[in-house]
């Protein structure tokens, strides 16, 4: 998925955002972009200013060069309800990082984190905390993928 609002990557690791209103799931990627991981989970405040502290943190310690942020869309591939909030977020989230941002399809990402997490051994709450995060590397994995098959330069010279 092409999304107009989306920025070039420049190369090095980037990071996933599953966005939620009380949950934020984040994954990073190695800075050859083989490799996604889970990262956290920010549990959001309503502050903006602790919000704003919690990802400047994260750019500092984790030195990514871009976010991609999973974007909500129906299943035919429509705008969702959440899809504005998301590009809204995602604005943000450009704008107090100085970061490019990519917005990436979402569709089923949760659904597929929460069965990677099946028969793991954790508990229900567990699982569900974990699951933003996980969401959050399939959707960076996906993106990964698209940009290697599309042949973008970003996904290539990492």
């Amino acid at each position: 998925m092409t999304d107009p609002l989306s920025q070039p990557m420049p190369p090095g690791r980037i990071a996933g955002i599953d966005y939620g209103r009380r949950r934020i799931g984040v994954a990073i990627c190695d800075a050859e972009r083989i490799i996604c991981s889970p990262l956290c989970i920010h549990v959001t405040t309503g502050d903006r200013d602790i919000d704003t502290a919690f990802f400047r943190r994260l750019v500092t310690e984790e030195q990514p060069v871009g976010f991609v942020v999973g974007l909500p869309v129906h299943a035919d591939g429509t705008d969702s309800a959440m899809s504005v909030e998301v590009e809204r977020f995602g604005a943000w989230l450009g704008r107090i990082t100085g970061l490019p941002i990519a917005f990436h399809d979402e569709r089923y990402s949760s659904r597929e984190a929460a069965g990677l997490l099946a028969g793991i051994g954790m508990t229900r709450g567990r699982k569900k905390e974990r699951t933003d995060a996980v969401a959050a590397q399939v959707v960076l994995q996906s993106w990964l993928e698209s940009q290697a098959r599309t042949g973008r330069p970003e996904a290539l010279d990492g």
